[in-house]
């Protein structure tokens, strides 16, 4: 295919937005992606309407049960399910933890049930069965037909606004369901207060309080309708009130202007529209129902065409930054990975430029958009790295003045480690938002303060009380009779700190950098070259006995991870790793071992998270994302390409389970799109990308500075998956990695694909990639 036909030029996009049926004509990045991957197995993604980075996700609800059995719904949606519960503004795409689900509705005719009734009885509640033949979906737009309410829905979204389109049967009253009860991962006493406030017949505001996974978090909301309410009932649903009050003005609940408390609902009745249609605008704020007000006005008019047309044609040019050229699924599936890869971090910042922080205070952004969703943990590892390729700068540097925003209004002066709508979780360990800023500056990008940010790093890297950094500063490593899961903290400490120290060095801060680089070398004192792994230790300097490498457990000495899976992360000093194992023969034949390892179904059945497993490698979960590509740095490139071809070709595919597991925010969408394109960031802050193998015939990247860096494989098939040599601008390249600069520079990279390995490539070591110690 010509990757010239894989863009909008400026007529057709004119004429897209003016005839919606052209906004994802088939030969746009739009119209490859099937935003139902992931929906099924353990996913965990929605396929509802967002924007790139937007700020609201609008998408079906199927089921929202207590927060223990919530783990398969962690998106809100799950494919295999046959009824809807409504659709919500707010979602997490690929969590393994979660939350959200704000603001539910839910339209209906016909008799009001004010319960959401049981997926197996039909009709028990204002809940509706539907049909996936009735689905359709795409980035910006999805739609459904709900049988047993008898209405067609299309949603649609701008950035801060979910707009809804209803088409109720001929003559049928158009009832809404307003549900402030509902939230994903839901518990009893989770709605901390929450607020319904009857502005006009055509505007409703409101506010909720939460009490999940981040502690009194708060939204407010705008709902505004294209038919004024011919009458309505809104009811606080609370059981066992000890103390309500005094009455105030109104005798029912259709008489009063605002109504309080903690499980509120609203039934909304708009008669017989002539047309059938009615159409709903929500707007939402982290700041106060007055900026929800305000922000409606990002969506002015009813035209729902022509907003859908507006959100294909920004996922075209978001996607548009990469024109792919590969088999159909292939496409497809890194299609998908790309648009997966953009839907958070997420923007967090009305439109006059306040948002809530960390601290629960109203701030005012200035000079950038504020942003917040940061699953650090994770998306370090490649999301990040991958948006600097294929975002403008200015998204890059939002998000870093985003971070650095969040430790300055932090109680704790902390950078962010799991933060959504400005509010910390504590979930995962490390202080990844260092990778994240690091990584950025080592890549040249302008616009924020260096100084500041290096600030924000050394404060977050010398908190004492976070995760036993006070023991790990004192002794070298984490003691795990002090701190659990010690072993993790312990490299990724190490790794952190090593990525300070690059920045520190850039900016010609010597002590600085001396003091992180000898703090990056601490994942040694946890490492037992004995048993080759890597161990917890306790205060005493002794590891924790008895020892065995395939225990996991949530709270053990590895986070989400056994030692199989932790004991190769040190990725800045892979040279270290590889004279504890005793040479390149050692640690080719420990990698061997992980992936060809015999490993019964039920060791790691019991953790949720460890999943994608070939042998101990554990695709599902991030720790292992960069193992396949460790056999470069031990002179054998070639088995890191037989690797990469059984990874791929059995974690990924494009069904609704197509992820094999949490696609956690993007992270194992962005390891695909980074590894069908021939690279990966084994160590973010290096400014190298590893070599693999291509998975796409040819890839052109729309650099952001303006400037194209083409991939092409000839010859790539099923047959041809190794790689025989590679070129550079048509020189022959003998390094095993990329420069970040040299792709920047923009330029060619071709691979020659071969039946067989080419074993000499790659094994001198000098081509090998960076280690911060020598080969």
């Amino acid at each position: 295919m010509n990757a010239a036909k894989l863009f909008l030029p400026a007529g057709a996009l004119a004429l897209a937005l003016a005839f919606p049926a052209l906004a994802i004509a088939q030969t746009t990045p739009a119209a490859a992606v099937d935003v139902f991957i992931g929906t099924g197995g353990d996913g965990h993604t929605f396929p509802g309407a967002a924007r790139p980075f937007g700020m609201v996700q609008l998408s079906p609800d199927t089921q929202v049960r207590p927060f223990r059995q919530s783990y398969p719904w962690a998106s809100g949606y799950r494919y295999d399910d046959d009824s809807i519960l409504g659709f919500s503004h707010t979602h997490f795409s690929g969590s393994g933890h979660s939350d959200l689900g704000d603001v539910l509705l839910m339209p209906y005719s016909g008799e009001t049930k004010w319960e959401p009734g049981y997926p197996e009885r039909p009709f028990s509640g204002y809940r509706s069965r539907f049909s996936h033949k009735d689905e359709r979906a795409e980035p910006g737009y999805y739609s459904v037909k709900l049988s047993d309410n008898e209405v067609n829905v299309e949603l649609t979204a701008s950035e801060r606004v979910g707009l809804h389109r209803y088409r109720y049967a001929k003559g049928a009253e158009a009832k809404v369901m307003l549900d402030l009860r509902s939230s994903i991962y839901d518990y009893a006493g989770k709605n901390l207060w929450s607020r319904l406030r009857v502005r006009d017949n055509t505007l409703i505001s409101g506010m909720r309080e939460t009490r999940g996974w981040a502690p009194g978090r708060q939204l407010y909301f705008a709902i505004q309708f294209s038919h004024p309410l011919s009458s309505r009932s809104l009811r606080n649903m609370e059981r066992d009130v000890e103390y309500r009050g005094f009455a105030g003005p109104g005798s029912g609940p259709g008489d009063k202007a605002v109504v309080e408390g903690k499980a509120l609902v609203g039934a909304l009745d708009f008669g017989v529209p002539a047309d059938g249609l009615l159409q709903i605008k929500v707007a939402i704020s982290g700041v106060s129902e007055e900026g929800a007000i305000a922000n409606l006005a990002e969506m002015p008019g009813w035209d729902f065409d022509a907003e859908r047309a507006k959100a294909s044609a920004a996922w075209n040019e978001a996607l548009g930054a990469v024109a792919i050229e590969a088999e159909p699924e292939m496409r497809k599936m890194v299609y998908t990975a790309l648009y997966h890869s953009m839907l958070a971090p997420g923007l967090f910042m009305d439109r006059d430029g306040r948002y809530r922080g960390p601290d629960n205070e109203v701030h005012q952004a200035k000079g950038f958009r504020y942003h917040s969703t940061f699953s650090l943990w994770d998306t370090y590892r490649a999301l990040h790295p991958l948006l600097t390729l294929i975002q403008p700068e200015q998204r890059n540097v939002d998000f870093v003045r985003s971070l650095v925003a969040s430790q300055q209004h932090s109680p704790y002066g902390i950078l962010p480690v799991w933060q959504f709508h400005g509010q910390e979780t504590w979930c995962m360990i490390g202080y990844h938002a260092v990778p994240v800023i690091a990584d950025a500056y080592m890549k040249g990008l302008k616009g924020f303060d260096a100084e500041e940010a290096l600030k924000a790093m050394t404060s977050s890297a010398e908190y004492g009380p976070y995760g036993g950094l006070q023991h790990y500063m004192k002794l070298g490593y984490v003691p795990i009779d002090l701190e659990p899961e010690a072993a993790s903290k312990t490299v990724e400490y190490a790794f952190d700190d090593w990525t300070i120290a690059r920045m520190a060095e850039k900016m010609g801060k010597k002590d600085i950098a001396a003091r992180y680089y000898q703090r990056a070398q601490n994942y040694r004192n946890s490492f037992d070259v004995k048993t080759g792994f890597l161990r917890a230790k306790k205060s005493d300097g002794t590891f924790r006995e008895p020892f065995d490498p395939v225990r996991s457990n949530f709270g053990s000495d590895y986070t989400e991870g056994s030692a199989w899976q932790y004991s190769w992360y040190m990725p800045h000093d892979n040279a270290g790793l590889i004279k504890m194992l005793g040479g390149d023969a050692g640690l080719q034949s420990k990698i061997d071992q992980v992936f060809d390892a015999k490993v019964d179904d039920n060791v790691y059945a019991h953790m949720e998270d460890i999943s994608g497993l070939i042998g101990h490698y554990a695709h599902g979960n991030e720790p292992s994302h960069h193992v396949a590509y460790l056999y470069n740095y031990a002179g054998a490139p070639w088995k890191t390409q037989q690797r990469l071809t059984q990874v791929v070709a059995s974690q990924y595919n494009t069904t609704p389970a197509g992820l094999s597991g949490n696609d956690d925010l993007g992270q194992m969408s962005a390891w695909l799109a980074f590894t069908a394109l021939g690279f990966y960031p084994v160590a973010p802050g290096s400014n190298e990308y590893v070599i693999g193998r291509p998975f796409l015939d040819k890839a052109v990247l729309n650099l952001p500075n303006g400037k194209r860096f083409t991939i092409r494989a000839p010859g790539l098939s099923k047959e041809n998956s190794y790689v025989a040599g590679v070129t550079l601008n048509g020189k022959p390249l003998a390094q095993t990695f990329l420069r970040h600069e040299q792709i920047t520079a923009g330029g060619e990279l071709v691979f020659t694909m071969a039946k067989e390995p080419n074993k000499e490539w790659g094994k001198a070591l000098n081509v090998r990639p960076y280690t911060q110690t020598a080969y």
